[in-house]
């Protein structure tokens, strides 16, 4: 199929399928002359949005700055599959894996931070093609099929609207030779356009007094005892308290790349199906799709009918957030591949366009937060999947670590520890290359890639097959 798939890719875009819209917002001017401010938010996606819309509804007459070292999208949130989910941790399993105590409240603000999520894009009149059709996570091969019934126990036991689906109903949900049981979580979940979310997040910010400045990036951070200086290219910012919103784009603080590596989820995007193709198949409910493939791939539909199909990781040395490889069709071939195979009704559809980005990978595959110049600076980031949703609960978390005040969530351990330290380089491209190639090859060749894969599990990554 590797010919066939190179085929699909003569004419692709290399660049976000979200971002190609002409309905893209014109970048904000960058900042010129030094200002003052009471809360500065570093960072234009997601976590960095909904920080400052959430600082403004809490107190409207507050001073609110946001600086994006690019333009507002570009980075993480405009480059997502995004499927909705309330998982706060990376999936119901990593969050037992790392905090089974605390599962219970986890469970329950998730649903509350999707509630409020839904709630927040209704009052703003957000229009970013929503649809919320659940998500389904489908088992490849017995040991798939372990984990999906693994997971159902979980979903049942914190009250989730749950359906363990057997093959023979997977198949009528989609056509997929491949798929042997499913999961499918029917509420509190679905697909969204990410972009067109960031857009109406930065237009409601606005909206509200929010002074936003683009092309702007942080150069250092200086501690002046009762505030925080920060420096950029053409003026500096004066602020009382600072949120670094900057996820996987660590080169801000070097602490923060001890604890985050920037590893690259590859994703492309097919033309718009025909009704036939539609048709076979079979998608009709428009769930939003999880596989339990070692190296796992995700896939939905979107609002025009083309399938997203994503997964296959990489990472580059010294924490590279834009490769150039990345923008030539060599890394994609191998996911059209299993795209193929895995909906071989698609087989030979052609690839409009193909990207990747860096996900902040950390040994809790899931936020975290640091803090610095006495905790009038704060980072949050490390989502590692589900952070469209996540990111507004972080948001809202770290406001409370900012202002120090006391919320529900405050004070589980998730939010007062932190991820495992992570090798430098070059011990972390060499380990993330073995565990990249584990990964592609575990499912077909085992050897010694299920040993290796366990002592990366072992170190705190949760990839055992």
């Amino acid at each position: 199929m590797t010919t066939l798939s190179k085929k699909a890719l003569q004419s692709t875009k290399f660049q976000p399928y979200w971002l190609d819209n002409p309905i893209r917002p014109d970048a904000e001017p960058c900042l010129q002359q030094d200002i003052t401010t009471d809360l500065l938010i570093v960072g234009g996606g997601f976590t960095g949005l909904w920080s400052a819309l959430q600082a403004k509804e809490q107190n409207p007459e507050r001073d609110v700055v946001l600086i994006e070292a690019n333009s507002i999208a570009i980075g993480a949130s405009g480059r997502p599959g995004a499927i909705l989910s309330t998982s706060l941790m990376h999936g119901m399993t990593n969050a037992e894996r790392l905090f089974k105590d605390e599962m219970e409240e986890l469970e329950a603000l998730g649903k509350i931070n999707m509630d409020e999520f839904k709630e927040t894009i209704a009052r703003y009149n957000i229009e970013c093609d929503v649809e919320w059709t659940g998500e389904l996570t489908v088992a490849v091969g017995k040991h798939g099929v372990s984990e999906v019934e693994t997971e159902y126990k979980l979903y049942k036991r914190f009250g989730h609207d749950a359906h363990l689906l057997s093959q023979q109903q997977i198949q009528q949900e989609i056509n997929s030779p491949l798929f042997q049981s499913g999961l499918w979580s029917k509420k509190r979940s679905g697909t969204i356009n990410p972009a067109k979310l960031v857009w109406g997040l930065k237009k409601a910010a606005r909206n509200l007094g929010v002074k936003i400045y683009e092309n702007t990036p942080m150069s250092s951070s200086k501690d002046l005892e009762k505030q925080v200086v920060v420096i950029t290219p053409n003026a500096n910012i004066i602020a009382n308290k600072v949120i670094l919103a900057t996820n996987a784009f660590t080169k801000h603080k070097t602490k923060i790349s001890c604890r985050v590596a920037a590893i690259r989820d590859r994703i492309v995007v097919t033309e718009p199906l025909t009704e036939q193709q539609l048709a076979d198949l079979g998608w009709k409910n428009r769930q939003g799709i999880y596989d339990t493939r070692t190296q796992l791939n995700y896939m939905r539909l979107t609002k025009d009918n083309r399938v997203l199909f994503g997964g296959r990781l990489g990472y580059f040395f010294n924490n590279n957030t834009d490769p150039q490889l990345d923008k030539t069709a060599v890394p994609y071939v191998r996911l059209v591949d299993s795209l193929y195979k895995t909906l071989p009704t698609l087989k030979g559809i052609k690839i409009s366009h193909a990207w990747s980005g860096p996900i902040a990978l950390t040994t809790r595959m899931a936020m975290h937060f640091q803090h610095y110049h006495k905790g009038k600076m704060v980072y949050v980031g490390g989502y590692s999947g589900f952070g469209v949703t996540a990111s507004r609960f972080a948001a809202k978390m770290v406001l409370a670590i900012v202002d120090n005040e006391d919320i529900p969530g405050k004070n589980l351990s998730f939010t007062r520890t932190q991820p495992l330290w992570l090798p430098p380089e070059p011990f972390r491209w060499i380990g993330s290359k073995i565990t990249m190639y584990a990964l592609d090859t575990c499912d077909e060749k085992k050897g010694w890639r299920i040993p290796w894969l366990k002592f990366v599990d072992w170190m705190g990554f949760p990839l055992t097959p």
